[in-house]
Order: structure tokens, then sequence, then C-alpha cells
């Protein structure tokens, strides 16, 4: 689960406090009792009635946190990374302190700490269930979504995140959430607006986790986002909507795509979500613009950062799930037909890919070190397996591109440099025996073009049986 960074240190501690430190500690902490009891009144003090309704010249001050008070909520936020802590606060019943703090104060620091600390405390499973089951509280959580400050979005995306990854409660707050059809124009409005690369990721993360978790919600999603193009009469227009989510999560990949390869992760298995149901492909290709701006987006990462010719075959270790949802996209999109005219693809990287795929599985490494022997054995099969749904990927992809290739384009490829023995080798490797009917297609094509290549390729693969 998600932590925050950390804030200031713990708070400083008497000699009053320090002989009676038995009776006063949290659980089997060092933390203070007394001191926390103090930090939450002075909380519940802050929202009351008295200081709330106050004129229009003191709006100014209540959107300032006192340097003070700021200092000691965000050591309890420090303090409610430990569990004992956390249960504790969640005996003195500070959900509903922050509830109050949430629905009342204007300040966006004191929200976006005590969003943290809820964030903090429902990494604890027992508390992550309390907290999603008070009906008032995750509404409050909610409308927080609806925030313009990005800190606090940013805190509210993590507490959520984490809620939705325990499997007790993430169908409650799936059902909340289809129940506030504003949270999507949120959503999509941060990631085509903001630059905040954090907010974004944590964004996507919530996105991809919640289309993972419910195509309903995703199909909704994408249907209510669809909008009808101007002076376009609505019996004609069902075939021209154009769809919102697709370019917001462009438009956020592009934000992402330098800084933050995890995050670029999330936005294309979102893409690849999206491709699993028919609506997800008519946001994705009905519109030209849409399906282009996919494309280019996706044939750009491939030829010009992902797997270049001079990148050592094991930097596919880090790349490979970003290019197998990829190669996913860009082969639904190839598949789909539409405007031919960009669907264009550098055989030579997906051929390198399954070089790379190959080198890798022969010698696995991993980037960081294991401690025992027991994790070592998972990563190495998680590589494995990742890498196994790349190669499947790719395979697939690559066969529907050889499907399509003319005695014209065969030609070129082999000039250009495309198609060589050696790519053909390693493409005919993976292909077959899957894909024997493509090869030996492509086979019969390249007979017309290099008798010899053809000819040794098919010596080197004796099932193949080619008619010259």
């Amino acid at each position: 689960m998600d932590r925050n960074p950390s804030p200031p240190p713990t708070p400083p501690r008497d000699e009053d406090e320090e002989e009676g430190a038995g009776g006063d500690c949290i659980g089997s902490t060092v933390y203070s009792k007394h001191w926390l009891f103090g930090v939450l009144s002075g909380l519940i003090q802050m929202v009351s009635p008295e200081n709330t309704k106050s004129s229009s010249d003191d709006e100014e001050q209540q959107m300032e946190l006192d340097e003070e008070m700021e200092n000691e909520i965000c050591r309890v936020w420090d303090m409610s990374m430990d569990e004992d802590v956390a249960l504790f606060l969640q005996e003195f019943n500070a959900p509903d302190i922050f509830m109050g703090v949430l629905a009342k104060s204007k300040c966006p620091r004191l929200r976006e700490i005590c969003v943290g600390i809820l964030g903090n405390m429902a990494c604890f499973q027992e508390i992550c269930v309390s907290i999603s089951r008070d009906k008032n509280l995750g509404q409050v959580l909610l409308h927080c979504l609806y925030d313009s400050d990005p800190p606090t979005l940013l805190e509210t995306s993590r507490l959520l995140l984490t809620c939705l990854s325990q499997t007790e409660v993430a169908s409650v707050w799936v059902g909340r959430i289809q129940e506030h059809p504003a949270i999507y124009d949120s959503i999509c409005f941060i990631m085509s607006s903001s630059t905040n690369v954090d907010l974004l990721v944590k964004v996507g993360e919530v996105v991809d986790k919640l289309f993972d978790l419910d195509e309903k919600l995703m199909l909704e999603w994408i249907r209510n986002g669809a909008v009808q193009p101007q002076g376009q009469p609505q019996e004609d227009s069902e075939d021209q909507r154009v769809f919102r989510i697709v370019p917001c999560v462009l438009e956020a990949a592009k934000q992402v795509r330098s800084e933050n390869l995890e995050g670029l992760d999330v936005y294309m298995h979102i893409l690849q979500l999206l491709t699993t149901v028919d609506d997800g492909m008519q946001a994705i290709v009905q519109c030209p613009d849409t399906g282009k701006d996919t494309w280019n987006l996706l044939f750009d990462l491939v030829c010009h950062e992902f797997c270049q010719s001079d990148d050592p075959p094991i930097i596919l270790q880090e790349q490979k799930t970003v290019l197998a949802s990829i190669f996913s996209v860009l082969s639904a999109i190839y598949a789909s037909k539409v405007e031919q005219e960009y669907l264009k693809v550098e055989k030579g990287n997906l051929i390198r890919v399954l070089q790379n795929v190959e080198h890798c599985q022969k010698k696995p490494e991993n980037s960081a070190e294991s401690n025992t022997e027991e994790t070592k054995k998972f990563d190495l099969t998680q590589d494995y397996f990742h890498l196994e749904i790349l190669k499947d990927i790719s395979c697939e992809f690559l066969s529907n591109i050889f499907q399509a290739l003319t005695k014209e384009t065969v030609t070129k490829g082999l000039k250009e440099g495309q198609l060589s023995k050696q790519k053909c080798s390693c493409a005919f490797q993976n292909l077959l025996p899957s894909y024997s009917p493509v090869v030996e297609d492509f086979l019969k094509i390249l007979y017309e073009v290099d008798k010899t290549l053809a000819g040794d390729l098919e010596e080197s693969f004796p099932s193949l049986k080619v008619q010259t």
C-alpha cells in the first residue's frame, strides 16, 4: 500500500511525560496518549460552530493553518503509519473528527493532512473495513474528488486506491462511485488538464483498478462520456459520437511518459482494458482523430522510446508490461482495419522484442536484489510470466501484420532492413507452429521477391510446406 512522505519527527516529551510514560504510551510505541488527545481536541475546536461561523473578514484566515497546529497534526500523520496508533485513533473515533474537518474546513492543507491520516489508517485491514462501511464518511471522502487542491486530490486518490485494493470492501466503493456520475467528470478533468505527475499516476491507478474490478462501470464511463457533435441531428449522430475517455487518457499518458514509466504503464493498461469491450474499441477508433492520436502515441513509444536497437536486451525486463499493453492496443486497432493509411508498423521493432524475450528467458535477471531464495524464485516466476504474455501478444500482432504484407511491402521491408534472414528466422521461430498458415503464405510472397532467402528459411524450418 502507498504511504505518505514522512512529515516532521515525533513530538518531544518533557520530564513529567517521561515519568508517566508507562501508562501514557499508545500500545508498544513511545507516543503519548495525552498529547494525541490534545491535538484531536484542537481539531474539534477548529470545526466547532463557534469557530466556523466567522465573518467574511476571517475567511482568509480560515484558509490558513496555524504553524504550530500544522506541525502537531503532521506528527499525527507520521504516527498514523504505526498500527498501534492507527488502532488507537480508530478507538477514539478520530475518523469522525476528520470527517467533520473535511465537511467544514476551508483550509486546503488541513484537508490534505486529514485525508492523508485516514489513508495511512486504511492500510490496516480492520480499519479499512470500518472506514469503508461508514456511509457518511464515504460520501465525504468521495466529495473530496471534486476538490481543486492537488495535494488533497492526491491523498484522496491514495486512500481510494487502498480501499479498492481490499477485496472485502472494494465493491462498496465501486457501488458508491457508480452512484456519483460527477466523479467521472472530475477524473476526466484531472487527466486532461493536470500537470502534476504524482496526481496523474495515482488517479490513473484508481481508474485502472475500477475498470479491472467492474466492467459495468467501465462501460458506463465510456457511454456516459460520449457527447454528440454540435449541430448534428440526434438520429444521425449515433455513429459520430465523440468519446471523452480516450482523449483524457492519452493526454495524461503524454504528461507522465517522460517522467514516470510506472505511470505510463498504468495508462497503457487502461487503454488495453478499453479494447476488451466493443464500446471501448469504438471509443478508440470510431472518431478518426482519436484513432490516429492513439496510434501515433503508441507507435512513437514503440519506435523511438522502447526496445531500441542500442538498448541491452535485459532492459526489456523493465519494459515488458508496458510493451505488452501497447502491442495489445496496437494489434486491436490494426485488426479493426480503420483508416488504413496510418496502420503502418515497424515490423523490426516487434521482432527485436521477440529476440530480447528469448534472451531474457535464457538468462533471467532481476533489477533488484532479493533477500531470500524464495523471493528470488517468486520474482523469476513473475518475470517469466509477464515475458510470456508479451511474447504471446507480440506474436499475435506480428501474425496480423504478416497477413497484410504484399509483394511490394516485403520488397520495401528487405530494402530498408526491417526484414532480413535473422529477423525472419526469429519471427518464424516464434510464430511456428501456432501461426503456420500465416508463415507459409508469407514465404510464398518471399519466394517471388528473394528466392535465395526464401529457400534458406525453408531449409531452416523443414515443417514448412511451400509450393513453389
